[in-house]
């Protein structure tokens, strides 16, 4: 027997059709971005304002869809319909407000600007030239001209910016929730996967793993308890795009996991969210709480038998708990610590029973999959890698936000054409790619136009992670940057195996000295050494890749390590202070005369390697574990 108010399959594309008129009778619209970046401008202040400054003018002003024979249906040119928006990528140019259907974004909006808005845009259709964007000379009037989106390709974002992020009427007439139903009433869970798998999604997590191939593993255990986890637990520095979609289009993660279920055979989920993002908390448990009581979530969903019950699950803030293990004991109620592999989460995951997890990404291609066929998604990008990829562009970049381009795009389109390039005149330099996780790049031609996607980037030990970009000018010094990733994950290490304990101390000691000028050339042996070695027997894939940013700056910005160990002076981070004099130098070690390929100094042309019991004792240890490893204990 259904609960009151909840929709059969019958009523679902009943009402389906319903919000389809509504959205299609909408005259005016106004979209204010709600995103955690443009409220922090004052981007509610304006939507109050708005709303009731053009009440007062004696306007109809909706916030939700108005459906035919409803008493307030509007009926006038000048009803708007105002909404919060989700983030429109452009966060470099908030608070933003976009006008439609006539497509005009407006950037840099003010309190002060809302009246000017009201009476020359909104009642008189007139634009206002100061707050269009504007570049080279060149006002640009509409949205889709500007050369920030040219480039871009949104499936993910696609309703992001577009849509208000708390209405799942309008979620609903945007196709919302129909891949769900054609998933539930249409397909097999083996037909589900097939899919995925037909449409070549890998993960979005930053591993790249096959996602179709995941799903089939979770389908194919014995029938019983499974789990649908999504992992919202974003904690790179500079990364935000899956915060973004959690605030912009939460109801595309929950008809993710949804077909998920349905194709694992789960009837429970959790989306794990760090306690940082209490916008995403709220827009989330918003969007479970109308889906409940519409009946597409909870007990026998759209009249059928299948059920699928989902929480948010609130994480502390450890960056650990973004790894697989680490997140599932964290929802447990135990430590956020990482467990060794196999089993894997399909087999043996959350309270030991098979768990299918992705993360937010990933669960937002879904339903674009389902709408537009395998086929269409499978066209998008490279050979191995399918679709496209939401970056976070930061740092020393003029266009700072969220872009989404096809797998395969050049780093040069996305820093250059898309991020606007270095501001002030500044060359660029590198970018960090994939966070603490991740490796940085150079300004070289052949690093520029290396494809970004999962394979490309391994050739140069970098990765695309979870999909952050930092982006350094020439002030930056990529030993200081190296320092500052490797502080990050000393800090955030969980502590419980001895490489990533231990070792990220050690080398987070050395770098200290080394940008002291203290450092000698047998430092830059010793950070190699134990690079390699905490990334060959750390327990989890966190720790093994936490090296990359020092290995990375190594190999590619040598010179600045030795500008620091040999000189004792670094152009960049010393620019007040003079260069040592010759005097000043007595004692330390100096370069050699001939250094062999690729900048590398001999052992033992420096003097004597001296190297502490501390670091022996970790070398011993670590070789142990791999030995254990090795030996399958």
């Amino acid at each position: 027997m259904m609960t009151a108010g909840k929709l059969t399959r019958e009523q679902f594309k009943v009402r389906q059709l319903r919000d389809k008129r509504a959205l299609e009778a909408q005259k005016k619209q106004v979209l204010i971005c709600a995103g955690t970046g443009c409220i922090a401008g004052g981007s509610l202040e304006i939507y109050d304002y708005i709303q009731a400054e053009c009440q007062r003018r004696g306007m109809e002003v909706h916030i939700s869809l108005i459906h035919e024979g409803e008493p307030e249906a509007p009926d006038e040119a000048h009803d708007l319909h105002l909404k919060k928006s989700g983030c429109h990528g452009f966060c470099e140019m908030g608070p933003l407000l976009q006008i439609e259907p006539d497509g005009i974004l407006y950037t840099h909006v003010h309190l002060e600007d809302c009246d000017e808005i009201i009476e020359k845009t909104l009642l008189q259709g007139e634009l206002i030239p100061r707050l269009l964007y504007q570049l080279d000379g060149v006002t640009y009037a509409k949205h889709e001209e500007i050369p920030f989106y040219h480039k871009q390709q949104r499936v993910v974002l696609e309703n992001c910016g577009t849509t208000d992020a708390e209405d799942i009427d309008e979620y609903i007439a945007r196709d919302g929730y129909s891949a769900f139903e054609q998933a539930l009433f249409e397909m097999t869970d083996e037909a589900i996967c097939k899919e995925i798998s037909d449409s070549g999604l890998r993960g979005r997590g930053g591993g790249g793993f096959p996602a179709g191939r995941k799903w089939e593993s979770v389908r194919l255990q014995p029938t019983g308890k499974k789990y649908v986890v999504c992992n919202g637990d974003e904690g790179d520095p500079g990364a935000f795009m899956d915060r973004s979609i959690m605030e912009g289009n939460p109801h595309s993660i929950i008809e993710g996991m949804l077909i998920a279920a349905v194709a694992a055979g789960s009837d429970e989920g959790y989306i794990y969210v760090r306690a940082e993002y209490p916008l995403a908390v709220s827009r989330l448990k918003t969007a479970i709480a109308k889906a409940e009581e519409m009946g597409l979530l909870g007990d026998n969903i759209l009249g059928t038998d299948f059920c699928f019950h989902l929480h948010v699950n609130r994480g502390a803030g450890a960056f650990v708990c973004g790894e697989g293990s680490a997140l599932m004991r964290s929802i447990e109620g135990h430590r956020g610590e990482p467990k060794t592999r196999p089993p894997f989460p399909a087999v043996k995951g959350l309270f030991d029973r098979p768990t299918l997890l992705n993360n937010v990404e990933t669960y937002a291609n879904i339903t674009w999959i389902f709408n537009h066929g395998p086929e269409a998604y499978a066209a998008i990008g490279t050979e191995t890698s399918k679709g496209t990829k939401v970056f976070a562009l930061g740092g020393k970049i003029t266009n700072t936000g969220l872009v989404e381009v096809p797998m395969g795009t050049t780093l040069r389109t996305v820093v250059e054409d898309i991020g606007g390039g270095v501001p002030g005149g500044k060359k660029f330099k590198a970018v960090q790619i994939g966070g603490p996780s991740g490796g940085a790049t150079t300004a070289s031609k052949e690093h520029l136009d290396l494809p970004l996607d999962f394979d490309s980037l391994k050739t140069i030990g970098a990765m695309i992670g979870s999909g952050g970009l930092v982006v350094m000018d020439e002030d930056t010094c990529m030993v200081e940057t190296a320092r500052f990733f490797m502080e990050f994950t000393q800090k955030e290490s969980c502590g419980k195996c001895v490489p990533c304990r231990e070792g990220t101390k050690r080398m987070l000691e050395i770098l200290d000295r080394i940008i002291d000028n203290k450092g000698t050339l047998e430092d830059l042996d010793l950070l190699e050494e134990l690079a390699d070695t905490i990334s060959k027997t750390a327990l989890c894939g966190l720790g093994q890749s936490a090296c990359k940013p020092v290995q990375s700056t190594l190999k590619y910005f040598r010179d600045e390590y030795l500008a620091h160990v040999v000189d004792h002076h670094c152009p960049i981070c010393n620019k007040e202070k003079p260069h040592p004099r010759p005097g000043e130098m007595q004692g330390l070690r100096q370069v050699p005369e001939e250094l062999p390929h690729g900048g590398h100094h001999r052992r033992g042309q420096a003097g004597p390697r001296h190297r502490s019991g501390e670091v022996h004792q970790l070398r011993r240890l670590c070789d142990q574990l791999s030995l254990r490893r090795h030996r399958g204990q």
